[in-house]
């Protein structure tokens, strides 16, 4: 059986979402960042890095959110959860992935991270990076608004809801507390009330536990 091992609200939010899509068994696993579970040794054999999600596919141990949404939508290709092999709609799919978590998600945990980029002690530093991480958010989330606005459909590939979507809604949720968060933006709101709406994002917010507000 497929293990996801997680923690509320972190990355392994959108590889949940998508085992709640695919309605297939697998078990969850908490990984207690709170006392520190993450750089255990037993967690350190899963991933060397300390970061959470890993998933646990019989033999295949794999981290990296965005290699474990690929790996499930290949292994169940039925639920086309992205498009075809070989095809343009599918290079769109890794560009747009790519962008989410090379550009949108190390922005925001500079964000959430702002003193592992300065020196112990700098409290300045910390707010300037943490003011520059927020402003380079906004920016990257202007770019996803105005994709939408431009192919007008319900999801990021258009009219296709895919594994790209519970990554972007993660990210997106995740600046539910920002000055001008993702929902201030018309085309995004409307995504994540879309996105509100699926059961398989309902059973995630309501395992996870996770408070109000949502988005």
């Amino acid at each position: 059986m497929i293990q996801l091992h997680y923690h509320p609200s972190n990355a392994s939010m959108a590889p949940h979402i998508l085992l709640r899509e695919l309605e297939i068994p697998f078990e969850l696993l908490l990984v207690d960042r709170d006392r520190g579970q993450h750089k255990s040794p037993d967690y350190l054999r899963l991933n060397p890095n300390g970061l959470i999600p890993v998933l646990v596919d019989g033999e295949l141990v794999l981290y990296e959110t965005a290699a474990i949404l690929l790996h499930l939508a290949d292994t169940h290709a039925r639920a086309q959860l992205l498009p075809a092999l070989g095809t343009a709609a599918r290079a769109q799919a890794y560009k747009w992935l790519v962008w989410l978590t090379n550009s949108v998600q190390p922005a925001l945990i500079a964000y959430f991270y702002p003193e592992r980029w300065v020196d112990e002690g700098n409290t300045a530093g910390v707010a300037q990076v943490k003011a520059h991480a927020e402003a380079r958010v906004g920016a990257l989330l202007d770019l996803l608004e105005a994709e939408f606005a431009r192919h007008r459909g319900p999801w990021m590939l258009c009219e296709h809801y895919s594994a790209l979507d519970a990554m972007a809604f993660m990210l997106c949720r995740w600046t539910r507390n920002f000055a001008h968060p993702a929902r201030a933006r018309p085309q995004l709101a409307g995504f994540l009330q879309r996105m509100l709406a699926r059961p398989a994002v309902q059973q995630v917010l309501a395992v996870e536990q996770l408070p109000q507000p949502w988005v």
